[in-house]
């Protein structure tokens, strides 16, 4: 039997919670989390998507900054615009969006990107660890999903599962 979710209502209700953990967080600590996103060319649907995640930010009082780089843009270019974001104590999370452009080698960019900065988990160490049982953290999609159903009360062991939207 088919189940529509609310995905709105829930996603409203996440972003309260997490606006008053975000600013908990900043007034225990004297740090606003900050996240960056790094694009390469100008896919139409990673703009979009980019300027999503900048209004969630926004939502959740979290930093935000856009790095918007030319298709042109070199392996090497991006390897140090990667390595500064690393090193910048201020930037708590990084998500390079793919697709990247072809002369880019899109592992060598996952595998650049600190662990502890992954927000996608594509760095192959927090893909190990996932696949291990022992994530970190989760990635952000798979775990949207499994919080929706988490709060629908949905269970999909065993069951064929589509996801539209």
């Amino acid at each position: 039997m088919a189940k529509i979710i609310d995905g709105r209502r829930i996603a409203k209700e996440i972003n309260e919670s997490l606006k008053a953990r975000v600013e908990d967080f900043t007034n225990k600590y004297k740090i606003t989390p900050k996240l960056a996103v790094v694009i390469a060319g100008g896919d139409p649907a990673s703009l979009f998507y980019i300027k999503m995640i900048a209004k969630s930010c926004e939502r959740a009082s979290i930093d935000f900054e856009k790095h918007s780089l030319p298709s042109k843009t070199t392996e090497e270019e991006l390897l140090k615009l990667i390595d500064n974001l690393n090193k910048n104590k201020k930037v708590s999370g990084i998500i390079v969006q793919v697709p990247l452009p072809e002369q880019i080698n899109q592992e060598r960019i996952q595998e650049a990107v600190n662990p502890s900065k992954d927000v996608d988990c594509f760095n192959p160490i927090n893909m190990g660890r996932l696949a291990l049982g022992k994530p970190e953290f989760l990635p952000c999609t798979p775990y949207a999903v499994y919080e929706l159903m988490k709060r629908e009360n949905i269970v999909v062991e065993g069951k064929h599962t589509v996801v539209v939207g």
